[in-house]
């Protein structure tokens, strides 16, 4: 995972996460502009400035301060008050470099709102409703207002939104759901995109964003898979089968590149919409193709509750006939019967995050390659699994 700064440097720039998301919410882009050479010898200790344009980011480094920290002294962003002895290690390092500030960049930074963007797929999918509740208690620590919208998996309405919320000025969009396995789909999201983020907007993705250069938080789909698979091949378990999403989500894609690839025979995936009747419904049809399955994992909880019921319902004994994985560990998991056996994600860790990622993004330089945070997966045992009979 990317690499944080320790709580001790983080207490002496800007006290807590909060505050230097506070900073974040008014600071702009910290590009500079070349400065005049400085003519004769520099004093004791100083060197000549770089050549070429210094950035905020250069002089944050040099200053061994936070980039926010950086900006509330030299743009007078906002948040916290900076103490004096930072201040000055600020204003010496960017003397030194001969930084010097660019004010078209923060005019156009400080032009868009105090509103962020949250896109979910389904209001009420407690996945969406977990990485909701992170996502919006980091931005409302750094005082910015969220505006939440459902694309009902409607990858036209993904694109309609970001394109409102770039005509309302948005400061940033948050974008959750997953991405689609479409060309035709990703041509005209990654235009929109790149149109919103020439204007000062960011963009922040959960999940790989292939078709977009923007930053993201990337849970570790594949792996999960992996250890849903070594569970299972330990407890004993020789036939899997699958019940899945729509294989047109980037999420169903990168969850099933976790089966082994070097299986006797190819594990058999059967889809269906990503609820509860839709895991239902394929566990049902799974189970009558695939009669010997002695395992079924879901990808997602959701569906895993769908693969229980269909299990009571065809008289069979979870996890005595018919073992059960989920996958993302949401709220409700550990209170189904039998509790959950489940890939656990932190929802609202990734929520957090990517918020903070997207509010962060108002220090990044213009020219910076998109960040990408990964997200690791841990295996959660309960109830719904055993060695077959």
């Amino acid at each position: 995972m990317r690499e944080e700064r320790s709580r001790a440097a983080e207490a002496e720039e800007s006290g807590t996460v909060a505050e230097r998301g506070a900073a974040a919410q008014v600071a702009a882009p910290g590009a500079g502009v070349p400065a005049a050479a400085a003519a004769g010898a520099a004093g004791a200790g100083r060197s000549r400035p770089v050549t070429g344009a210094v950035t905020l980011k250069q002089v944050a480094a040099a200053a061994e301060v936070s980039l926010a920290t950086a900006s509330r002294v030299l743009h007078h962003s906002g948040g916290r008050e900076v103490r004096a002895a930072l201040v000055e290690r600020v204003q010496t390092a960017a003397e030194r470099l001969g930084y010097v500030s660019n004010p078209h960049a923060q005019a156009l930074a400080r032009a868009r709102s105090g509103t962020v963007g949250l896109i979910v797929h389904e209001v009420t999918d407690p996945y969406f409703a977990a990485i909701a509740s992170g996502a919006m208690h980091a931005a409302h620590a750094s005082g910015v207002m969220v505006m939440l919208a459902a694309t009902f998996r409607d990858p036209g309405l993904e694109l309609d939104y970001l394109s409102r919320l770039r005509a309302q000025g948005a400061r940033g969009v948050l974008l959750a759901g997953s991405g689609s396995a479409d060309p035709e789909v990703n041509a005209p999201l990654a235009a929109a995109i790149d149109a919103f983020q020439r204007e000062g907007g960011r963009v922040v993705a959960i999940g790989a964003r292939p078709e977009a250069a923007v930053d993201a938080v990337v849970p570790a789909n594949a792996g999960g898979m992996r250890l849903a698979v070594r569970h299972l091949a330990e407890l004993g378990h020789t036939r899997i089968g699958v019940v899945s999403g729509p294989g047109g989500l980037l999420t169903v894609r990168e969850r099933l590149s976790g089966l082994p690839a070097d299986a006797p025979e190819p594990v058999p995936v059967v889809e269906a919409d990503f609820t509860r009747e839709g895991g239902r419904r394929a566990a049902f049809d799974l189970l009558a193709r695939h009669p010997e399955i002695t395992a079924v994992i879901a990808l997602n909880d959701l569906m895993a509750a769908g693969v229980l019921a269909a299990a009571r319902q065809a008289g069979q004994d979870v996890p005595r006939r018919l073992s059960v994985v989920g996958f993302d560990d949401v709220p409700f998991a550990a209170d189904l019967s039998p509790t959950l056996t489940t890939v656990r994600l932190p929802l609202e860790e990734i929520g957090r995050r990517a918020m903070e990622l997207l509010l962060e993004q108002d220090e990044a330089e213009p020219d910076d390659p998109p960040r990408t945070i990964p997200v690791e997966a841990e295996l959660v045992r309960r109830g719904s699994t055993a060695p077959p009979v």
